[in-house]
């Protein structure tokens, strides 16, 4: 498969989110009796429209975002009002922020499907890593494991009082337990208990900050290839999980970057978007579908936070006429949307700027 085609691929996967985020909005709007003007995929110079439905739809030039255009409600023209009762001004605070969640909320939805579909049809293994069965492997040698009596092969049943059902939860445990940690283990149909002491390493989280971790020196033994399939419960306890870690990965994320904690040249522009996206669609269908789904978290997440070019500023000002009990004024509404633009434009300008520096980083390497 040529660039052109895994380019066009990752376009069309980022298309896909954006017209659910949009469709979210729309939907709700068309509930509440907004009327919806425009509703485009990208930004920019309109290439292709067509009405439908009281409604143009529209593919715009440059394809990194989307808008759903409702009567009353226009970012680039904050002074903008419109009280007839079809428009957006003219609904209750609570009604717009229906209107406002439910871009964001369905992009978390879309990912909860796509985690569905790949744990029912087969998930590979950068994507169900963590959900493998809690079976003893490979022992580190003079490890707490091998000291205590543990041998390849082991089920691992339950960490202290916690019972274990997959692979990820006996790190969890180990962290919380304390020294020293009890095991339940089955073994050729016969239950065994032991008694072990930790080992504490230096380590790296998901954010590449340097930790201690706790371990008793076992891994699982990993066919590089593995599909790992779900029956329906499980799947859907997969689907919901994934979808939560990914969505408080991001807030975690976030609040590490404003605390300093992580580095702002962690943002990642559209360059390195559509470079991950390419790299996944190169490795098999299933491969764009986590991406995707990861991605959609992302983008639903970020809408939310309270920026007032954002969704979630929208929401905030909302909240503030509910407690009020009035309308921002004209003049601060103005600011605000021109601080929220300022925001966004510093934020791509960071992205892009991360994204140049990697590709001149990678030549240079």
């Amino acid at each position: 498969m040529s660039f052109i085609l895994y380019l066009f691929t990752a376009l069309i996967a980022l298309s896909v989110m954006i017209f659910i985020h949009e469709l979210g909005h729309f939907i709700v709007a068309r509930i509440n009796g907004v009327k919806v003007e425009r509703f485009s995929i990208g930004f920019g110079k309109i290439l292709a429209r067509r009405e439908c439905c009281s409604t143009e739809w529209a593919i715009s030039m440059i394809p990194l975002g989307g808008y759903v255009k409702m009567k009353g409600q226009d970012d680039s023209d904050p002074l903008l009002r419109d009280y007839d009762s079809d428009s957006y001004g003219a609904k209750k605070p609570w009604q717009r922020i229906t209107i406002l969640l439910a871009g964001p909320l369905a992009n978390i939805v879309l990912a909860f499907f796509i985690y569905l579909y790949l744990a029912l049809s087969g998930a590979p293994l950068i994507a169900a890593k963590d959900y493998i069965a809690p079976v003893v492997g490979k022992l580190s040698p003079d490890s707490p494991a091998q000291k205590a009596g543990l041998k390849k092969g082991d089920l691992i049943l339950a960490i202290g009082e916690h019972k274990i059902k997959y692979w990820y939860e006996i790190g969890e445990y180990i962290q919380q337990e304390a020294d020293p940690v009890d095991i339940t283990i089955e073994r050729e149909g016969k239950i065994m208990r032991f008694s072990l002491s930790t080992k504490t390493i230096d380590d790296r989280n998901e954010f590449q900050q340097s930790i201690k971790r706790r371990i008793i020196g076992i891994a699982p033994e990993i066919e590089k290839n593995i599909i790992i399939r779900f029956g329906l419960r499980d799947a859907l306890f997969y689907a919901y999980n994934e979808t939560k870690k990914a969505s408080f990965l991001i807030v975690r994320g976030i609040k590490k970057m404003l605390t300093g904690e992580v580095a702002s040249s962690n943002v990642g522009g559209p360059i390195t978007i559509f470079d991950l996206m390419m790299k996944f669609a190169q490795a098999g269908f299933s491969y764009l579908l986590f991406i995707t789904a990861l991605l959609s978290v992302n983008l639903g997440v970020l809408n939310l936070l309270p920026i007032p070019a954002l969704d979630g500023g929208h929401i905030l000002l909302n909240l503030y006429e509910i407690v009020s009990g009035k309308e921002p004024s004209e003049l601060a509404y103005y600011r605000l949307t021109l601080l929220g633009w300022a925001i966004l434009a510093a934020l791509m300008f960071l992205g892009f700027y991360n994204d140049i520096n990697r590709l001149i980083g990678g030549v240079d390497g």
